[in-house]
């Protein structure tokens, strides 16, 4: 039957996975660009800010249609927005692109998503909530199957110093990520899932562009055509498209759940890392993106 016909909880799984495929590919579009041969001034902060600066019109379309014919948001909201907008998209995004200049998009992704656990123990701590046995099924399966790939990687580095400075980061940013997802589905509930993100993405993109004036001389934007193309692709496959999904997902099946199915993000960018930048692959690898379907598919029979 049409998507228009489904329950809220299905419309909520298939978004959530979606925007976890997206997510998936930001790791790829960054590494692509590092490594175009021409571009040898390009760092985290300007490809950051070339993304939101290919973002901003629809953040700033959508956060203006969205709040019309609304009331303002008060003070305390636009503290909250703020808040949540420097973490969630400023905070780990530039933690996240430090850290991939020194490891894998592999190894990041799977770092990365410790974030589903670090939601559910903040929202239980302090939000007063419950994990379910199913929940926490899920992640010993996930986080089994991401321990079994880090091991390989941290196995086959050739510099574990360089590996643990990289991992730091990332594991910064999947910190920093986590109070954003605990904080935004009170958020999203009050302010309308549309109106929040586009909100929140406006002040991390100023942000970004502040961090970026105060730290790059402007010549630094001009790039080769390669890499305004991966920040392009970037900006629309793998930042505005899951970025809404994920909103949308939030709203229909909350930020736990959200989470929790978003962890099929490290088996796809495995086998897009294998495929386009030639990352080794390993029957540990294989065995972990195995465990992690199956807490994916352990999510998706949940009710709401």
């Amino acid at each position: 039957m049409p998507w228009k016909h489904w329950p809220p909880e299905r419309i909520g799984w298939c978004l959530a996975l979606q925007a976890a495929a997206g997510f998936s590919f930001k790791a790829i579009f960054v590494k692509l660009a590092y490594a175009v041969p021409q571009a040898t001034s390009v760092d985290s902060v300007t490809l950051l800010a070339l993304r939101m600066l290919f973002s901003l019109p629809v953040f700033a379309w959508v956060g203006l249609r969205a709040s019309r014919d609304l009331p303002p948001l008060s003070s305390r909201e636009w503290i909250w927005v703020g808040a949540l907008g420097l973490l969630g998209y400023y905070g780990a995004s530039i933690l996240d692109f430090i850290g991939l200049r020194y490891i894998t998009a592999s190894l990041e992704r799977l770092i990365l998503f410790t974030y589903p656990t670090l939601t559910l123990l903040i929202g239980v701590a302090f939000m007063g909530k419950t994990a379910s046995r199913r929940e926490l099924g899920a992640l010993v399966f996930t986080y089994a199957g991401i321990g079994l790939a880090f091991a390989h990687d941290l196995q086959i580095a050739g510099d574990t110093q360089t590996v643990l400075i990289g991992a730091a980061f990332v594991m910064a940013s999947s910190v920093s990520y986590a109070f954003y997802q605990a904080g935004s589905e009170t958020a999203i509930r009050r302010l309308g899932a549309a109106r929040f993100t586009a909100l929140a993405m406006l002040v991390s993109t100023l942000a970004t562009l502040l961090h970026f004036a105060a730290s790059q001389p402007l010549h630094t934007l001009a790039q080769p055509a390669a890499v305004y193309l991966y920040a392009l692709g970037m900006a629309v496959f793998s930042t505005v498209l899951p970025v809404f999904m994920t909103s949308a997902a939030i709203r229909r099946i909350g930020s736990a759940r959200t989470a929790l199915i978003g962890t099929l993000g490290p088996m796809l960018t495995i086998l897009f890392g294998v495929w386009l930048l030639d990352e080794p692959l390993s029957l540990w690898q294989l065995s972990g993106a195995g465990l992690v379907l199956a807490g994916v598919l352990l999510i998706s029979r949940m009710k709401a």
